[in-house]
């Protein structure tokens, strides 16, 4: 009766698969997953039916095995068996607080009664870059007025790439008995990036274990996985600056001279906003190693036979240790600190119990009725130290021995650590009934409570209630083979992203120097709020489900509305009366709409040949109702409006690039109308508010994009014939639009843009333009159709006395083209801004902060997208 979606294996994408979320891309109408360009260390970005919330948990919540909040990255791809997805509110509202942006079930594999079965998957692939930003080579540059011709002929972004590398060994061992079954596994995946220097290791093991006790009475399933990830990160600024880096510039100096500066026989530029590509590369050290590991064990008896209780206990760790150095002679950093290093790690803990009742029964003939009731107790710790300095007598130490950095003595280095903790408890239930196979009816409830939440309101209650009938067992339908009708309606909720949020907090604030010593001051950091509450989200979903023609055409509609309420958001308040100008308060409102549906047909199936296409479309809408409270003193905003997303340095410093305002849709790209080209080489922009004149703010600016798209797809293709078997998938995005950033700063003829770096060269070049001044002539339609994936395998055919129960054998390309008509890296959807400025966080090195307001902006720091050819072989013992 609810909006679910299942993915098996066998429909699972295929190739140089590295995270579980990539297994479904595409394959589930309204869910995205999607990671603009191709950093082998970076992770996707998910988001179910557009955006629900603009706080913290915009992500789906992963339950893997019942363990409620676990890590994908504890799962190796080839271990899972099965994804569902939970789209509706009736569907997630059993997981109340974190259900909002829906629920993602993965189910790993498990072995089963037989004889035991060695299986081993091997692959290796080789990655390259798929796309490049269209810039001047080196006589194209020397041709414009003002260029800076330093002697050399230069590809930066060759010198900065590779052809990456990846193994990929998985070996399995399973069977059981009728009480026993155990499967365990071991998985190696050895990645090389495109860009030089990043790429990972890592090790998953798992273990899989069934036990049945007292005359089948009981069950005990029990699983241990643990993972070892050792990465180097690189550093995505390597392709900013191969990009706009002077073609006539040298890659090495020994000596400095004719507007070269020999920097550790790197050449440098004396100038703003440059660094030698290659330099970052290869001298910048960024790594870390990443350790995970998940047990869990569960009982489940049978007090009668239609009375099952349960009890279940989970374990997750997860740490993460990393590493960073800038020499001494690194200009990008490290130069001006005579080196520095960063090294910290990060702590998460968290245990979960579970108690469950399961009750079954029939009533009079026709009525079948399920029962579930449980209590849940969830608790996190997280924890974690870093420290940041510089001024080391030597790079030999890289971040190895921060005692030698002599920062800390002169009271110049940054030393952090914290601990938290919360605590979330649920008491929920849910009943099921199906009358006469036609009819069916659910209702459940979860009430739960947050530590994290102010003193009044710590608790709350999400119900759900859904209800189907199949129409097909009613009427006599020609055709028609299943046709049942969904009606749900569901509240689901959202929780902060820290904790002791809702309380009045100080904390250390800076040093000061008194008496010849530094110390720590300290300072407000949060305002109390004993009334920070849950924020809601209500759902209704109305759903088709369909199977014609001997059930050879089979798939679902669904249209759903939903708004959340209270949103978690941090306002401006007054000081005084507060002592923080900040308080993390509920108000606002979104309201987001959509269709979906899902589309499958077995158009030949006969023995030697066979062919099922299927399509998946979605759209969504979000607007933003309300963003603020001005009765209660509660502005985001002005007036209902609130700007987003500075365009940055070099020049743009002042330009906000996104608006949000009360009634509209989200991400509204914001900015001017270029109109024609003045005389002094400046952008002529349009008069719009009608005074007669250009006035250089708001009043002349209008919304010249959107950066969400109005409908996603996805068309899959399978086909076999005899032993070999062909499956293309094609995905795309429609509708939204993109504002390049490398366009917006280096797409002119200014002098700084030609003496400093390199020239944007797209068919929207206009040699007319000599200053830099981002506006709507940047802001791009960004719809996409990308052939995602394709693979063609063979089956052998093997005699019964084979050594070998199967073999298959396999190659598979991802990413071959992308039909777009936009210029810049990757034309995939940002749900989020994530500036290439240095906001100083990080204990002072860059680590960008995620904006979802303000959707649509690629910026300069975008790991450039590849194309992946992968050969492999699956065989059975």
């Amino acid at each position: 009766t609810s909006a679910v979606a299942s993915v098996k294996e066998e429909e699972f994408n295929k190739g140089t698969v590295n995270d579980p979320a990539q297994l479904i891309a595409g394959k589930v109408p309204g869910l995205t997953v999607s990671r603009p360009g191709g950093d082998p260390n970076g992770g996707f970005n998910i988001r179910l039916r557009g955006v629900s919330t603009v706080g913290a948990n915009a992500e789906p919540l992963v339950v893997i095995d019942g363990v409620i909040g676990g890590s994908l990255s504890t799962v190796d791809p080839n271990d899972i068996a099965s994804i569902d997805v939970l789209k509706d509110g009736s569907a997630a509202a059993i997981y109340g607080t974190r259900g909002s942006s829906g629920v993602i079930l993965v189910t790993t594999k498990s072995g089963k009664e037989g004889k035991v079965q060695v299986d081993y998957n091997a692959s290796v692939a080789a990655e390259v870059l798929a796309n490049e930003m269209t810039f001047m080579n080196a006589s194209e540059y020397r041709g414009v007025a003002g260029a800076v011709d330093l002697g050399s002929e230069t590809d930066w972004l060759d010198q900065v790439t590779q052809t990456g590398v990846t193994q990929v060994h998985n070996l399995s061992l399973s069977g059981g008995t009728s009480s026993t079954s155990y499967r365990a596994s071991l998985n190696l995946r050895d990645a090389e990036g495109v860009g030089i220097n990043t790429g990972f290791t890592q090790l998953n093991a798992r273990l899989n274990l069934t036990q049945k006790a007292l005359d089948d009475k009981l069950t005990i399933t029990g699983q241990i996985a643990a993972t070892t990830k050792n990465a180097q990160f690189g550093n995505a600024e390597a392709f900013r600056y191969a990009v706009v880096a002077n073609p006539t510039m040298p890659i090495y100096a020994d000596q400095s001279g004719n507007g070269i500066t020999a920097q550790g026989g790197y050449a440098e530029r004396d100038i703003f906003d440059f660094f030698n590509p290659v330099a970052i590369a290869e001298e910048g050290i960024n790594e870390g190693r990443d350790t995970r590991i998940l047990m869990s064990i569960r009982g489940d008896y049978y007090l009668l036979d239609n009375l099952k209780v349960g009890v279940f206990y989970s374990q997750q760790r997860e740490n993460d240790l990393r590493g960073e150095y800038y020499g001494k002679n690194l200009r990008f950093r490290g130069f001006n600190r005579n080196g520095i290093a960063l090294r910290k790690t990060d702590e998460r803990f968290n245990q979960l119990f579970e108690t469950t009742v399961n009750y079954d029964a029939t009533i009079g003939s026709k009525t079948d009725f399920a029962f579930l009731g449980g209590y849940s107790y969830q608790e996190f710790i997280n924890e974690g130290f870093g420290m940041l300095g510089g001024n080391f007598l030597t790079d030999a130490f890289t971040y190895n021995n921060m005692g030698a950095a002599l920062d800390f003595a002169n009271g110049l280095g940054s030393i952090g650590s914290y601990k938290n903790n919360n605590v979330l408890v649920a008491f929920f239930g849910r009943a099921n009934f199906n009358i006469d196979g036609t009819y069916f009816f659910s209702a459940s409830a979860r009430y739960e409570g947050s530590s994290r939440f102010g003193e009044d309101n710590k608790w709350g209650l999400f119900p759900a209630v859904s209800a189907g009938v199949t129409l097909s067992n009613l009427f006599d339908i020609s055709n028609v083979d299943n046709l049942k009708l969904r009606v749900s309606y569901g509240r689901t909720g959202n929780i902060p992203a820290d904790s002791y949020l809702s309380l009045q907090r100080f904390g250390p604030t800076g040093n000061f120097f008194q008496n010849g010593a530094y110390g720590p001051s300290f300072g407000p950091i949060s305002n109390p709020n004993p009334n920070l509450a849950w924020e809601t989200k209500d759902e209704i979903n109305v759903g088709l489900d369909f199977a014609l023609f001997t059930s050879k055409l089979t798939g679902s509609f669904d249209w759903y509305t939903r708004t959340t309420n209270d949103l978690l958001l941090t306002v401006n308040v007054p000081v005084p009366p507060n002592l923080f100008g900040q308080t993390l308060v509920n108000v606002g409102e979104l309201q987001n709409t959509g269709l979906e549906f899902a589309l499958n047909y077995a158009a030949v199936n006969n023995s030697n040949f066979s062919w099922t296409p299927g399509i998946n479309f979605a759209t969504f809408e979000t607007v933003v109702n309300r963003l603020g409270d001005p009765e209660a003193g509660l502005t985001f905003g002005d007036g209902g409006v609130n700007f987003r997303a500075n365009m940055g340095a070099p020049g743009q410093n002042d330009t906000e690039l996104v608006r949000v305002r009360e009634g509209d849709e989200l991400g509204q790209l914001w900015g001017d109308v270029k109109v024609g080209v003045n005389d002094d080489g400046t952008p002529e922009f349009a008069d719009l508010n009608g005074d007669g004149s250009y006035c250089n703010c708001d009043d002349d600016r209008q919304v010249i994009g959107n950066g969400l798209p109005n409908f996603t797809i996805g068309i899959n293709n399978n086909f076999t014939f005899g032993n070999w078997d062909l499956n293309f998938f094609l995905r795309g995005a429609f509708g939204h639009d993109l504002l390049n950033s490398y366009r917006g700063f280096y797409e002119n003829l200014d002098p700084t843009t030609v003496g400093n770096y390199n020239v944007v060269n797209t068919e929207n070049f206009d040699p007319n333009v000599t200053a830099a001044r981002v506006n709507n002539t940047h802001v791009e339609d960004a719809s996409f159709l990308r052939l995602d994936n394709m693979t063609l395998g063979y089956n052998v055919a093997l005699d019964p006395g084979a050594a070998f129960r199967k073999l298959r054998m396999f190659v598979s390309a991802q990413n071959l083209f992308t039909i777009t008509n936009y210029t810049g890296v990757d034309p995939e959807v940002r749900y989020e801004d994530l500036n290439d400025g240095d906001n100083g966080g990080n204990f002072g090195i860059f680590e960008p902060t995620p904006d979802p307001l303000a959707p649509g902006i690629e910026r300069r720091s975008t790991y450039f997208t590849t194309t992946i050819l992968t050969f492999g072989v699956n065989l059975g013992f």
